[in-house]
C-alpha cells in the first residue's frame, strides 16, 4: 500500500514542475525579404516623391496605396529595425504632405501623429530618431493650427 501512495505521490509531483522552455523566436528581420521589403517600400517612396514633384498626384496616391501592404508587413514583426520604422515613417510623411496640400489638415495630422509615436518610443534614441520626432511634432502642430483658423465653408439658407 505505501509503495502505491508512494509512486501516485512522485507521479503527481513530476507533473507539478516547470513547463518546457517554448523554442525561441525567429527573427524575422534577418530574413531576406525583409530588407527586400525595405528596399521595395524605400523604392515606391522615391517613386511616389518623384511623381508628385512632376505634377502627378494621382500616380504618387497609387504608389502610396501600393507601398502601405509592405510597410505593415514590416512592422508586424516582433522588434522592427530601425530601417523600416524609417522606410513606414517616410511613406506616411509624404502621404502626409499630400494630404495637407490638399487641405486634408486632420487625415495629415493623424499621419504625422503615427510619426511622432513612432519616434516618441523608439529605443535607443539617436539624434536622427530626436530629429523625426520633433519634425513630426511641429508638423502635427502645424495641422492643428490649420484647422483651428480654418473657415468653414457658409451652410445654404433656407
Amino acid at each position: 500500500m505505501r509503495i502505491a501512495v508512494i509512486s501516485v505521490l512522485l507521479f503527481v509531483l513530476t507533473g507539478c514542475g516547470d513547463p518546457p522552455a517554448p523554442p525561441p523566436e525567429k527573427d524575422e528581420t534577418t530574413e531576406p525579404w525583409y530588407a527586400q521589403t525595405i528596399g521595395r517600400v524605400n523604392e515606391i517612396t522615391q517613386l511616389a516623391e518623384e511623381a508628385l514633384k512632376n505634377g502627378k498626384p494621382d500616380e504618387a496616391s497609387a504608389l502610396i496605396q501600393q507601398g502601405e501592404p509592405f510597410t505593415s508587413q514590416l512592422l508586424s514583426v516582433l522588434h522592427p529595425t530601425l530601417a523600416a520604422m524609417t522606410a513606414a515613417a517616410d511613406l506616411d510623411s509624404l502621404y502626409a504632405r499630400m494630404l495637407y496640400s490638399n487641405r486634408h489638415y486632420e487625415w495629415a495630422q493623424f499621419l504625422y501623429q503615427k510619426n511622432v509615436a513612432r519616434w516618441k518610443y523608439w529605443k535607443p534614441a539617436t539624434p536622427e530618431t530626436e530629429r523625426r520626432l520633433k519634425e513630426a511634432e511641429a508638423q502635427v502642430e502645424d495641422c492643428i493650427v490649420k484647422t483651428s483658423t480654418r473657415k468653414l465653408p457658409a451652410m445654404p439658407k433656407k
